[in-house]
């Protein structure tokens, strides 16, 4: 609520006319401006924030980000929290309903997804028809959004009931896309789920299984996999949930929303930022180069990747926790030669005056992609194994966005930089 006092005062030179433009949760709204006008035909005043960095687009109740004291709550839990505590299926139906379940809550939840994780066998024949070396991340893309014709009920999204098994369907059954592309990748027959596995569990045996009759997952993986699956859930307005909001505005149903989401993510900029960190690894070879590729970055002849984020100005909370992940999973692997790299990067970089006055610290990538590699992952892989934990977060924004009264169609403005009354010129006298 705007408080007494609370509220901007606007002097338009070009007119001389003061205006008073509310402040309300530390934000003005930009159609406020828009009576601002030199005479009755101008259109008003417009505000201009390229890549959105100081608009807020929505209100939300779902992610809350303070990058400057690196802190992360999901529906006001902190995430180190949820990771050390939950399992990802607790965290979905947390980020989708607002509270943690509780016991027959969760049973419940986790009966209706498990039992949704098998897709129609003609997705598994429109997936097998992709050339053999497809990028994993296009089939995604592509056959999450097939799924909107496999479901029709899905446009009623007025109806609380279809949003709900549309949130199961999607949450249950990205994970077997996901292994599916990873299949076809190696040219290895695709896995049918196995309902008697955890959720991270059945997504190791989709991937891993081979002539083995059950397969048993190692535990230590399947926890670092559910806490990697908790840590990328949601992360507030970044470019694919803007995606996500921004389709799903026109009404249409949710797989065709998320499928948006999946090619937001599948830019090197935003999914693929820890398959560079990678690259950046494996270039830089070994610990005693370590040296010598900081002073590159600092000439400006290399690109420190993994470090400094748009929102956090402090350590990434997630970084933190999917660090200790990493030890789980290499004790069952063996350690990466690049782990050796990796730490002995970040130990440079958070002593070195240059970068820690900068503010670049670690963010997720830094670390995750050393875990994937580990699993066996090919690189092309990566931004898959963000998109399946990133589905409940988009599906619960796009839940929040549908609800929301002051939601209408996106369309934003833009500043016409073009010419203007021009004469036509017929093609012959061209």
């Amino acid at each position: 609520m705007t408080q007494p006092n609370n509220s901007l005062t606007v002097t338009d030179n070009r007119t001389g006319t003061t205006y008073e433009v509310p402040i309300e949760d530390g934000t003005v709204r930009a159609t406020a401006f828009r009576q601002m006008k030199v005479d009755e035909s101008d259109f008003g005043l417009m505000t201009y924030d390229p890549a959105f960095m100081n608009t807020a687009s929505c209100r939300s109740a779902i992610t809350y980000l303070d990058g400057d004291n690196g802190v992360l709550e999901y529906r006001g839990y902190p995430i180190e929290t949820l990771a050390e505590h939950s399992t990802y299926l607790e965290v979905a139906y947390l980020l989708v309903h607002g509270d943690l379940p509780n016991s027959a809550q969760l049973d419940e939840w986790t009966h209706q997804i498990t039992i949704h994780t098998f897709v129609h066998e003609n997705i598994k024949a429109f997936m097998q028809g992709f050339r053999y070396d497809a990028h994993p991340m296009g089939m995604l893309l592509a056959s999450v959004g097939a799924l909107s014709t496999f479901y029709p009920d899905a446009t009623q999204i007025e109806d609380p009931h279809s949003r709900h098994i549309q949130t199961i369907r999607l949450i249950a059954k990205m994970p077997t896309l996901a292994a599916f592309a990873f299949r076809h990748c190696l040219g290895q027959p695709y896995n049918y789920p196995d309902n008697d596995l955890q959720y991270p569990g059945n997504f190791l045996g989709m991937l891993y299984k081979m002539t083995e009759l059950k397969y048993e997952p190692d535990p230590r993986i399947e926890r670092a996999l559910d806490i990697l699956f908790i840590l990328h859930a949601d992360h507030e307005q970044n470019c694919s949930t803007t995606a996500v909001r921004s389709v799903g505005s026109s009404q249409v149903d949710p797989y065709s929303a998320v499928a948006a989401g999946v090619g937001a993510l599948y830019g090197p900029l935003h999914g693929g930022a820890n398959e560079a960190v990678l690259r950046m690894l494996q270039r830089i070879g070994s610990r005693e180069e370590v040296p010598a590729f900081i002073a590159g970055v600092k000439a400006g002849n290399e690109r420190l990747m993994g470090f400094g984020h748009r929102v956090y100005k402090n350590y990434d909370p997630r970084a933190r926790i999917i660090k200790s992940a990493c030890d789980d999973v290499f004790e069952v692997t063996g350690t990466s030669p690049l782990l050796n790299i990796a730490t002995e990067l970040e130990k440079i970089a958070l002593e070195d005056e240059y970068f820690v006055s900068r503010k670049l610290y670690p963010n997720v990538d830094f670390y995750s992609g050393l875990i994937y590699e580990a699993l066996g992952m090919p690189m092309e892989m990566f931004p898959v194994m963000f998109a399946i934990p990133r589905t409940s977060g988009w599906i619960a924004q796009w839940l929040e966005m549908v609800s929301d009264p002051e939601q209408k169609i996106s369309r934003p403005r833009q500043i016409y930089t073009g010419e203007r009354g021009r004469s036509y010129v017929p093609l012959d006298q061209r």
